[in-house]
């Protein structure tokens, strides 16, 4: 995820006080210290090789890194958010994102079935952890994003159109819960709070780019 743009898009729910009294100031990167990746690059960590594959959807410059030691990828929020308070006998739950500014869901689609092209035996997701049973995950996530988009495109020209894609959002998400077991509408209503405004914000903005000629 974009720092810059969770950190905006917290402020839109808890306030520039509270985030600045949690969190400080971002602080720029000296430039000479960051390096550019290519689709395709090997890089050597201490030995062990780590590929770098572009993967837009949730943010057009988004790379992961698959590591063969672990039969893993590290993918940032491409593969979704998964929360450890969700976590049942059936295993772990997955949602996607889409933060401003650049959720594409056809792009998401396409780099998913590209990391799941390796045959991952996990995937180190950044929010929160190592998850595994990837085939299924990924199916949930992609499900998920296609309910979003008829979401979106339903609500494209409604009135109140943010607050109606925050409850339609939050319905998704409760009613998939609860199939998952986590029948506690109130606490995910809670836990969700910020990923609600968030995902509303960013499909907004999709749905305003693609109606454009």
């Amino acid at each position: 995820m974009d720092p810059l743009a969770l950190y905006m898009g917290a402020q839109a729910v808890y306030g520039a006080e509270e985030m600045q009294r949690s969190y400080g100031t971002l602080q720029p990167v000296d430039a000479a210290r960051v390096r550019s990746t290519a689709d395709g690059e090997v890089i050597e960590l201490a030995g062990r090789p780590l590929y770098f594959a572009h993967t837009p959807g949730h943010a057009r410059h988004h790379h992961c890194i698959w590591d063969d030691t672990s039969g893993g990828w590290f993918t940032g929020d491409t593969f979704g958010l998964s929360y450890r308070e969700f976590d049942t006998e059936a295993g772990p739950w997955i949602m996607p994102t889409s933060t401003p500014v650049q959720f594409e869901p056809d792009a998401l689609h396409l780099s998913v079935r590209r990391l799941m092209a390796m045959r991952p035996q996990w995937m180190y997701v950044t929010h929160y952890g190592r998850v595994g049973d990837v085939g299924r995950l990924a199916t949930t996530l992609l499900d998920q994003v296609d309910a979003m988009v008829i979401l979106g495109r339903a609500l494209r020209d409604a009135p109140h159109r943010h607050e109606r894609l925050k409850q339609g959002l939050l319905a998704l998400y409760t009613d998939r819960l609860a199939a998952h077991g986590i029948r506690d509408a109130q606490r995910v209503a809670d836990l969700l709070a910020m990923d609600v405004e968030l995902n509303a914000q960013g499909l907004a903005i999709w749905l305003d780019r693609e109606a454009r000629p």
